[in-house]
Order: structure tokens, then C-alpha cells, then sequence
């Protein structure tokens, strides 16, 4: 299966497996909880500020190559959507964790992924992540690929290839003060503001659905 994905495809397809594997009470996702979920402020890389018709045109696109589309719901009057990734290529709990990853912040070394990917589906050692990536790498057509290291990094960074091939990458410049933080502090804040963007996710989907419930009194 050769797809390619635009940077809003990709957006909102990984937004959608994050979601299934983080907070499956709350999915599939509404239009309105899905574009909160694409510009959510953590895990993200960049940073986007997504409208509604950008993610509608997306959700379009992605239904047409099979990835994505309208989920069957007898229970809420409100069209809500999901990810068809599995239908599509067959992947393992950790091979759909480290792409959705890999989607939501573009290339990460072994050890990012392990961190980041863990909240998705539990990683108990870093050669699970790597044995993982080479499984991916393997697919036919390859779904990720290994980048050649920057001049001063100690590990190589893995990207996904449904945007088409990545030659380089490089970090954005650091702007940040100097790291005084524990990576325990940095983990904590991580969580707090994950769980934040889910409370915004659940209120927005809350908002859509009263709003759809009101109408049938109008």
C-alpha cells in the first residue's frame, strides 16, 4: 500500500490512534474533540492551530485511502470518527504505538519512543522499541526508515515514510533556559498536561453532543 499523507493527514490520523490507545472511554472522537486533540499544545511536534474545515478535509482524504472515516454509532446522534490503520496494515500494538508516535512528533531516537510511546502501550525495554522499528522498516512497502545521525547527537533518529521519504532532520534551536528540571519534573509535567488536554477533549465532545440533543427541541 503506497499513501501519502500531508502534515494535516498525518496530524490528525495520529490524533486519532492516540486517542483509541490513551482514552478508549472517549472514542472514537468527534470533529470538535478531534481538532482539540490535533492542537493539543503536549505531544505534539509542531504545534498547530487546526479549524475545523482543515480537519473535515482531512477526515475526507484520509476515508479515501482508507485510513480514517466515520465510525458506526447507534447511541449519539453526533458523527464521530476513527482510525482504520489496523484494517489496513495488520500492525501489533507496539507497531501501532511507535508510528502513532512517530506521526504526532516526527522523528525520535529509540529511547524518545520508548518514553513518549509508553502512555500509548507499555514498552519494558528499549529492544522492544528497536526490534519494533525494524519490523516497520521491513513492511513492504517500508513504513520507517533510520536517519543518519547530526553532528553532535550520540543516537539516530527513526522517521515514518506515509509523508513520503525524509533524507534529514534537524531539532528546532533551543530556546528554553538551561535544563535545571529532573526528567521526573519533566515527566510530571508531561502527564498534568496530557490529562488537561483530555479534559478538554471530553468537555468539547460533551459541548457537541448537548448541542445536538437541543436541537431536537427546536
Amino acid at each position: 500500500m503506497d499513501i501519502l499523507l500531508s502534515e494535516v493527514e498525518t496530524r490528525v490520523l495520529g490524533s486519532l490512534v492516540e486517542k483509541d490507545l490513551t482514552t478508549p472511554e472517549y472514542y472514537p472522537l468527534s470533529l470538535n474533540a478531534l481538532v482539540n486533540a490535533c492542537n493539543q499544545k503536549s505531544n505534539r511536534d509542531p504545534f498547530m492551530n487546526l479549524d475545523e474545515d482543515a480537519v473535515r478535509d482531512a477526515l475526507r482524504t484520509l476515508d479515501k485511502k482508507g485510513l480514517a472515516g466515520a465510525a458506526d454509532n447507534m447511541v449519539s446522534r453526533v458523527t464521530k470518527y476513527e482510525h482504520r490503520l489496523q484494517e489496513a496494515y495488520n500492525f501489533t500494538r507496539h507497531e501501532i504505538a511507535i508510528l502513532a508516535e512517530l506521526l504526532l512528533r516526527g522523528p525520535q531516537t529509540p529511547g524518545e519512543l520508548r518514553s513518549r510511546a509508553d502512555r500509548m502501550h507499555k514498552f519494558d525495554d528499549l529492544g522492544i522499541v528497536q526490534s519494533t522499528l525494524q519490523r516497520l522498516m521491513k513492511r513492504e512497502p517500508p513504513l520507517v526508515k533510520v536517519l543518519a545521525k547530526q553532528p553532535g547527537t550520540k543516537e539516530a533518529r527513526y522517521a515514518h515514510l506515509l509523508s513520503g521519504d525524509v533524507e534529514t532532520w534537524a531539532p528546532e534551536p533551543a530556546t528554553a533556559a538551561p535544563r535545571s528540571a529532573t526528567s521526573t519534573d519533566d515527566e510530571r509535567i508531561a502527564r498534568l498536561e496530557n490529562q488537561v488536554a483530555e479534559l478538554e477533549i471530553e468537555i468539547a465532545d460533551l459541548k457537541q453532543q448537548f448541542s445536538a440533543f437541543r436541537k431536537q427541541f427546536e
